[in-house]
């Protein structure tokens, strides 16, 4: 299981938790769990959101993750 750290906005939408353990072994498999878990997550990932593992963003979502991966569920960072 991986733990996915939740920013304040999105806790309301996963029954109040701060941190969501999910069964992932990539990004796209843990956005996935989530929204089984937490169907109310749904439109905020679908509009878009940034995912930091171990301190890197990764826009990857075929990027692997484990149980030892820091993961954190930001709202969406936007270059120029």
């Amino acid at each position: 299981m991986v733990q996915v750290n939740l920013w304040s906005g999105l806790r309301r939408l996963a029954d109040g938790n701060q941190v969501v353990a999910v069964e992932a072994r990539s990004l796209r498999e843990m956005l996935d769990a989530l929204l089984r878990q937490h169907p109310g997550l749904e439109p905020v990932i679908r509009a878009g959101v940034s995912i930091s593992v171990d301190g890197v963003i990764v826009p990857d979502l075929n990027a692997p993750v484990t149980e030892a991966s820091e993961i954190y569920l930001l709202q969406r960072i936007k270059g120029g």
